[in-house]
């Protein structure tokens, strides 16, 4: 598998990456509590219309239809026999869209958490997580990944298995955690700690942030904190379009084109150069934000006062960093808690 990513990020100061699949994926017709990746065999014409749409709003990489389909959480739909199908089918569709841009665009096969929770804490093992994920990287690089992209891992251990799965494969890896507790991951990481280890793992990751979370202000003080920590690394924001809200009976998130617009150049000077939109974008978010980083000069890095003003309130006066509280990983956040 060629380094494309690489390859594409030699070429340009930043890249747009895509937007919300569940959130679109609804508004096709997917219900609640049905597994998505299903749709990569069921339903491919509508798995093709969702990449074609962030293609044609300018995305520059496009995730697969994937994050689910490890064997754990596939089981769930009984369908933990068909992770390589599932997840080959997935690359192949995005792979149909990219190659039909008439510009480059980048495949990233997404791989979520497996939903279970490793040892110590938990009762999956290290080996075992390490061959699940490593049976849906495979799937993924059979159908045409260009890089493997984990997404909203939330623990160190996790993190390493996933690692240690796309070196076994010899997969490039990108990797970007959830920062939903008050600037920590579930399992207790922060942005610094990511930052630190990120280089000593398996599989060096070719770049590292953040997605989903609790909004984009807190989403922008997370890459802050990473930036801070690691000046040259390769930075995501994948922040979610605003705040989700409860009305008529469904989820709505309130960010409009406008905001994460603001977002993405705000990103930009952060020292994110992989932008993109997590739960609640959609196409039309992506084209406000490519049209504001085509038009944006680099700016000063922006202050948490700036963030504040243009995306609206932190959701947590902490960003998990304070002095003398930078563990993180399961079994670190076990005994803190303890």
């Amino acid at each position: 598998m060629t380094n494309a990513l690489v390859d594409l990020l030699a070429q340009r100061d930043w890249l747009l990456l895509d937007g919300a699949t569940g959130t679109n994926l609804f508004e096709m017709g997917l219900m609640s509590g049905d597994a998505p990746e299903l749709w990569n065999v069921d339903q491919p014409e509508k798995i093709r219309a969702l990449h074609r749409s962030f293609v044609e709003a300018g995305s520059d990489v496009i995730l697969t239809n994937s994050f689910g389909g490890s064997r754990y959480r596939l089981k769930l739909h009984h369908a933990e026999d068909r992770v390589f199908e599932l997840n080959k089918r997935a690359a192949e569709l995005a792979r149909e869209v990219a190659d039909e841009a008439g510009r480059k665009v980048i495949v990233a096969g997404s791989v979520g958490p497996t939903g279970e929770i490793l040892e110590p804490v938990g009762s999956l093992s290290h080996a075992d997580a390490v061959a699940a994920f490593e049976e849906q990287i495979a799937g993924l690089i059979a159908g045409g990944a260009d890089v493997i992209w984990g997404e909203t891992i939330s623990s160190e251990e996790e993190l390493r298995a996933l690692a240690e799965a796309a070196a076994k494969q010899q997969a490039p890896l990108c990797a970007t955690l959830s920062f939903d507790t008050a600037g920590r991951t579930m399992m207790g990481l922060t942005s610094r700690h990511y930052a630190e280890i990120a280089p000593g793992l398996a599989q060096r990751p070719i770049a590292i942030g953040a997605n989903c979370g609790t909004g984009a202000s807190d989403l922008l003080r997370t890459v802050l904190g990473i930036t801070d920590a690691s000046p040259d690394a390769l930075v995501i924001a994948k922040a979610n379009a605003g705040i989700p809200k409860y009305v008529d009976g469904h989820i709505h998130y309130d960010g409009t084109p406008e905001l994460m617009a603001d977002y993405a150049c705000l990103a930009r000077d952060a020292g994110a150069r992989l932008i993109g939109g997590c739960c609640g974008t959609k196409p039309e978010h992506l084209r406000a934000m490519r049209a504001a980083l085509e038009g944006h000069a680099a700016g000063a890095r922006p202050s948490l006062d700036e963030i504040r003003a243009k995306l609206g309130d932190f959701s947590s006066a902490s960003d998990g960093t304070e002095a003398g509280d930078e563990a993180g990983g399961e079994g670190r956040r076990r005994r803190r808690r303890g």
